[in-house]
C-alpha cells in the first residue's frame, strides 16, 4: 500500500524553491534528536504524581477489563524511587509501600551495577556523574545523599521515549506551523526507515541468525512502511512539544481471519513544569481491534502531574 503524504506538495515547492530545505530539516532533527534525554539531568531533585488507567471495552462500551493506579516518584539513594499510593480507589497500605519502594530501589541499584560493569568492560566512557555544575540559585533538600545519580533514564521518561526515534535522512516533512504552549512550533511529518529497525548487538548463533534475520526484518520494514509520526518541534529550543505515532494500515500481520487490527494511535505531551526544563505530562495510547469473538476498543493513559522541588531546602554554591 502507497502512503501519500499530507504535506508532500508543499514539501516540493519548497524544496524546488530552496535545494537546501530539506538538508536544513535533517539538520534541525539531528539538533532536536541530541537534546531529547538532556533535561530529565537538568535539576537533581523533584517529586512528581504519576496516574495510570487502563480500560478495555467491547461492542457497546461494554468493559471487559480496566485498572486505575496511581504512583509518586522521588530521590532516594541516588535514584528515582516509584511509590504506589493507590490501586482502584484502595490507599495502599504503608507496608506494602515500604516493600515496593525497596525492590525498586534493589533494582535500580542492580541496573546501575551491570551498566557500570559493561562500561568497564567495554572501556567506555567514565561511569561519574557527567552533568554540568548545580546553578548557585538552585535550592535543593538538605539530604544530599538522596541527589539524582543514576545513569540510565527512570521509567517515567522512558515511557515518554518509547519510540526511540534515531535520526532518518532526508524522511522529514514540514506540514505547517502552529502554536502550542504559548509558542511556536513547526508541524513535522516523519515518514520512518530506521524506527523499527533494531540493533542487535547481542552475539547469537550464526544459524539462528540466518534463520531468523529475513523474517524480522521484513516484519520491521513492513512496520516502517504502514507508520507515520507527527512531531510538534520548537525549533528555537531545539524540543520535542509533542509527538504522535499512526500505524495506518496493518493488514500484512498475519492471520488476519483471527486478529485484526483496525486502529492504532498513540501520543506524547511533554510539559515546562521548570523553566527550560521539559518533563512528560501524559502518554495516551488507542487501539481497536477484531477478535473472533468480535470487536475491542482499549484505551491507556498515563499522566504525570505535580513536579515540585522539595519543600525542605538548603543553598548549594
Amino acid at each position: 500500500m502507497q502512503r501519500l503524504p499530507i504535506g508532500a506538495a508543499c514539501l516540493a515547492a519548497a524544496l524546488v524553491a530552496t535545494p537546501s530545505a530539506q538538508s536544513d530539516l535533517d539538520a534541525l532533527m539531528v539538533r532536536v534528536l541530541e537534546r531529547r534525554d538532556d533535561n530529565w539531568k537538568k535539576l537533581q531533585q523533584y517529586t512528581l504524581n504519576e496516574h495510570q488507567t487502563l480500560q478495555i471495552t467491547a461492542l457497546a462500551g461494554l468493559r471487559i477489563y480496566g485498572f486505575e493506579r496511581e504512583y509518586l516518584w522521588f530521590p532516594r539513594e541516588g535514584f528515582f524511587v516509584r511509590s504506589p499510593l493507590r490501586a482502584d480507589g484502595v490507599t495502599i497500605s504503608e507496608e506494602k509501600r515500604r516493600e515496593a519502594e525497596a525492590r525498586w530501589l534493589r533494582r535500580s541499584q542492580q541496573r546501575e551495577q551491570r551498566l557500570a560493569g559493561k562500561r568497564e568492560k567495554t572501556s567506555a566512557q567514565d561511569a561519574g556523574d557527567d552533568r554540568g555544575p548545580t546553578p548557585g540559585d538552585l535550592a535543593l533538600p538538605a539530604f544530599v545523599e538522596d541527589i539524582v545519580r543514576q545513569s540510565f533514564e527512570p521509567e517515567f521518561i522512558e515511557s515518554a521515549n518509547f519510540l526511540r526515534f534515531k535520526f532518518d535522512q532526508g524522511q522529514y516533512a514540514i506540514a505547517g506551523r502552529e502554536s502550542m504552549l504559548d509558542r511556536e512550533v513547526l508541524k513535522i511529518e516523519y515518514y520512518p526507515t530506521l524506527l523499527f529497525r533494531e540493533n542487535r548487538t547481542r552475539q547469537t548463533d550464526r544459524t539462528d541468525r540466518r534463520r531468523d534475520k529475513g523474517d524480522v526484518s521484513r516484519f520491521e520494514d513492513q512496520l516502517n512502511k504502514v507508520s507515520l509520526v507527527t512531531l510538534w518541534v520548537d525549533p528555537a529550543a531545539h524540543q520535542i512539544l509533542r509527538y504522535e505515532f499512526e500505524n495506518i494500515d496493518m493488514d500484512f500481520l498475519p492471520a488476519p481471519s483471527l486478529l485484526r487490527l483496525d486502529g492504532m494511535r498513540a501520543t506524547m505531551q511533554m510539559g515546562e513544569p521548570f523553566p527550560n526544563v521539559w518533563l512528560p505530562a501524559s502518554v495516551r495510547l488507542r487501539f481497536r481491534m477484531k477478535l473472533a469473538a468480535g470487536p475491542f476498543e482499549g484505551r491507556y493513559e498515563i499522566q504525570y502531574r505535580d513536579y515540585r522541588l522539595p519543600t525542605v531546602t538548603v543553598k548549594v554554591k
